[in-house]
């Protein structure tokens, strides 16, 4: 039986003050800020949601995480929070100034102390009057409280989110950072409102929007000129649509910080959409998945669609991840694409590509790839290709390179032999794994035998050796463990694994592989055991 922890005192508050709902709303202007996170929960948690529109309209944060709350999108939620921002909304174009009932001058100032002392950053215009005692008035300082609500955050972040956020990890919390942060401005500053922001995490199927967004994006069309729909990632699957294209009018473009694609398009499709692209200028990684070329598209067509979306690549100052993976546009235009990417990366990732003699030697030539973190090239073949241009890419990265990704390549005995003079070299690796590669016992001891001092590396997936099977390919179980074991010996002979893997190819009936992780894992075939 399990014992449930007791409620806190600010959880006992919360409840007593919605026990009497409203009382609660009424309460709201005089509550402590550090209780508005407890009570936004509780009251969101038993579906006060008069309440909960209220508090919004009240928020004394800029932002408020609201997706952290919902595991889903909760369309009855999202409902009440819009209409606490149409409230909002609306008193910031008609705000209204506080009415202090006339008492004597050391009291009202008094008053005046306790709303001042509880407000985060505020705006006040001198429009009081304080009646003495002697019946005189004088002009004092009349509060307007301006709610610092700017951003609704629908996106979903981590469930202890809220319990790091009430704290005084976001805003001015505390009693001591809101006296700190508070500023005194005057007269026309006021009118300076900035653009209200609602952010998302969206991704786009064929098929139709669910509730919550129909819902909202036609809540936010309808106010366009008032607040910024925005996107830091921003999801696309399947061909899109003209639905696709309308819902990407509608966001702040400049916001989006990660895209992917995942879709069979087209080059004519993926330039259809090059313009939306070229207005992300914050755009921090770009993925595209499976981009195939028709077998009617001419080399002069190819030329002209991959010159119409490289082109919108000029204006990514802030671009730092580039991935592709079965992109066979790519082939004989690698340097095409890359030249045009101006900023130095910190990943590349060309995944399932074919690629061209020249793609291959344009890669070690490559300026902006000298800073590397994150280099992927799995499953292109590489078996005919030297691998001099890898070698020159390794050295030049060898001092920022964390994690190298060269599984399923085709890499021989002889190449490898190659490359592990520059392999040994990069210092900074912490990940590597080049399983799915048809490698020899004695090539798999000279590779770990130079990277067994690499200090950082923690996650290393080789392939089994190729001693493991016999003539007719298939896997040998003892023998596998045996020399897996012998591998797994050299590298604690100069410091301790934390992962490190040894994979088979693929069972011939059954399509899973053996992996050796200090022991054998078996396939689940009757003949594997």
């Amino acid at each position: 039986m399990s014992i449930q922890s007791p409620p806190t005192l600010l959880q006992l508050a919360g409840r007593s003050l919605l026990s009497n709902k409203s009382r609660a709303v009424l309460d709201l202007e005089d509550l402590p800020i550090e209780l508005f996170p407890p009570l936004f929960v509780e009251a969101f948690s038993r579906g006060h949601t008069e309440v909960l529109k209220k508090m919004v309209r009240a928020w004394p944060f800029t932002r408020l995480p609201l997706g952290a709350l919902m595991r889903k999108p909760q369309l009855e939620m999202i409902q009440v929070a819009l209409d606490g921002l149409d409230m909002l909304l609306a008193q910031q174009d008609h705000p209204r100034l506080p009415v202090l009932p006339a008492r004597r001058g050391g009291e009202a100032l008094a008053m005046l102390r306790r709303i001042w002392d509880r407000l985060p950053d505020v705006e006040v215009p001198v429009a009081a009057v304080v009646t003495h005692e002697g019946g005189s008035n004088c002009p004092c300082l009349s509060l307007y409280k301006r709610w610092k609500l700017q951003v609704l955050d629908l996106r979903n972040v981590p469930q202890n989110f809220w319990r790091m956020w009430s704290g005084a990890v976001f805003d001015a919390c505390s009693p001591e950072d809101i006296k700190k942060n508070r500023t005194l401005k005057l007269g026309p500053a006021m009118a300076a409102k900035p653009l209200f922001k609602v952010f998302i995490d969206l991704s786009l199927r064929k098929r139709p929007l669910d509730e919550f967004l129909t819902h909202l994006f036609l809540w936010v069309r309808q106010r366009r000129d008032r607040l910024h729909l925005c996107c830091n990632r921003l999801k696309i699957f399947g061909k899109p649509t003209r639905h696709t294209k309308k819902l990407l009018r509608l966001l702040q473009l400049d916001s989006v910080q990660k895209v992917e694609v995942h879709c069979a398009w087209a080059p004519s499709t993926l330039a259809a959409c090059a313009p939306f692209l070229g207005q992300m200028r914050n755009l921090r990684k770009l993925l595209v998945s499976q981009v195939y070329v028709p077998a009617y598209t001419s080399q002069e067509e190819q030329e002209q669609l991959l010159a119409q979306l490289t082109f919108q690549f000029l204006g990514m100052d802030c671009l730092r991840k580039f991935c592709a993976n079965a992109v066979f546009l790519l082939e004989g235009h690698l340097e095409q694409v890359l030249r045009h990417l101006k900023t130095p990366l910190e990943t590349l990732s060309i995944t399932n590509c074919p690629l061209s003699d020249s793609d291959w030697n344009y890669l070690s030539r490559y300026p902006n790839a000298r800073q590397l973190r994150h280099l992927e090239l799995r499953g292109i073949k590489l078996t005919d290709f030297s691998l001099e241009p890898l070698q020159i890419l390794l050295d030049s990265t060898a001092t920022t390179l964390n994690s190298l990704d060269l599984e399923a390549c085709g890499i021989t005995d002889s190449q490898l032999q190659a490359l592990l003079p520059a392999l040994s070299r990069c210092s900074q690796l912490v990940i590597m794994s080049i399983h799915g590669n048809r490698l020899s016992m004695s090539t798999l001891r000279d590779l770990l035998l130079h990277t067994a001092r690499l200090s950082q590396l923690s996650i290393e997936l080789y392939p089994a050796p190729l001693e493991s099977y016999d003539a007719r390919g298939t896997i040998h179980p003892g023998r596998c463990s045996q020399l897996c074991a012998e591998l797994t010996a050299i590298v604690r002979d100069f410091r301790q694994p934390n992962i490190l893997v040894f994979c088979t190819l693929p069972c011939r009936l059954c399509g899973s592989k053996f992996m050796y992780n200090q022991g054998l894992i078996h396939c689940s075939c009757p003949t594997a055991a």
